[in-house]
């Protein structure tokens, strides 16, 4: 038995349907001696002949026509094991999809994602999960099936799709004084601001680019979001800096927003799984979804 292999089983299912060496060579693709030893290795390993003469040609033993339909069942279900994922029916797939992906994304597109779903796939449910934690072990064991974002500088092995480039802008109330001159890296560090930050660390891109030309910004208040970020700003003098797909999704008429002052490099947002889901029918064709609902609605 040490030496059995999937290819001795479709060897012996091809033998037990043709009952004939000679015709299950031909239908494998073999010479005739090759097959013939073939079939003597198969003998050893089940310890019965198979295959034995009669007249002019061959009969199954006793011992293989009882195991010839259990033999059709294990090589198509070895068949089926070994093969690339089939295609899938998406309408008849009943799934739970968890998505982590900031505010601003669940904001702007998560009803219209909803919809797509529904129309295409009622059997499908989608969950947004807070990208607070942004622990790369969740997609690894599945707990996340999307990470929609900048993608961690610790991505390793994780796959990706740009969705969105994005850039940080300025906001402001309408009406501040800071839109009644020109705005200098001075002047922007100067003025009082609003940041987002998790942690207490609320040094960000905007302010090592300020550093570098010599500016310190005048934090006074720390939110734990950027839709926060917007709403104070709007409430107040203080000013913020967001990306600017934030703010699409903010009351506009109560906002400004501007060019930074200070050049901070943009960043792109990407829709990141891991390597495991790659051929997986359903996760593929959610992906897929996704990118084209962010377009389309972009």
């Amino acid at each position: 038995m040490s030496d059995l292999d999937f290819n001795l089983l479709v060897a012996l299912d091809v033998l037990l349907r043709e009952q004939s060496v000679s015709a299950a060579a031909r239908r494998l693709g073999l010479s005739t001696s090759a097959m013939s030893r073939t079939l003597s290795r198969l003998r050893v390993a089940l310890g019965d002949p198979i295959l034995v003469p009669a007249g002019r040609g061959m009969v199954a033993t006793p011992h293989a026509l009882a195991i010839a339909e259990e033999v059709q069942v294990l090589r198509d279900a070895v068949k089926a094991v070994l093969s690339p994922p089939s295609t899938v029916e998406i309408r008849e797939v009943r799934r739970h999809f968890t998505i982590r992906a900031n505010e601003a994304f669940v904001l702007l597109y998560a009803a219209d994602l909803s919809a797509a779903v529904t129309d295409a796939a009622p059997g499908i449910r989608l969950r947004f999960a807070p990208r607070s934690d942004k622990d790369l072990q969740a997609l690894r064991e599945a707990a996340v099936d999307l990470d929609i974002g900048v993608l961690p500088r610790d991505g390793g092995e994780l796959r990706c799709q740009t969705l969105f480039e994005d850039r940080f802008v300025g906001v402001a109330r309408a009406g501040h004084p800071i839109f009644d001159a020109g705005i200098t890296a001075e002047h922007f560090a100067a003025l009082g601001h609003v940041v987002f930050s998790p942690q207490a660390d609320f040094v960000g891109p905007v302010d090592r680019a300020l550093a570098e030309l010599g500016h310190e910004r005048d934090v006074r208040l720390i939110v734990p979001s950027f839709p926060a970020v917007i709403a104070v700003a709007a409430a107040s003098d203080l000013i913020g800096s967001v990306p600017k797909s934030y703010c699409q999704s903010a009351a506009i008429r109560e906002i400004r927003t501007f060019d930074l002052p200070v050049a901070v490099p943009g960043f792109n947002i990407v829709q990141a799984w891991h390597p495991r889901m790659d051929a997986d029918p359903a996760h593929r064709w959610l992906r897929a979804l996704i990118f084209e609902t962010f377009h389309s609605v972009s």
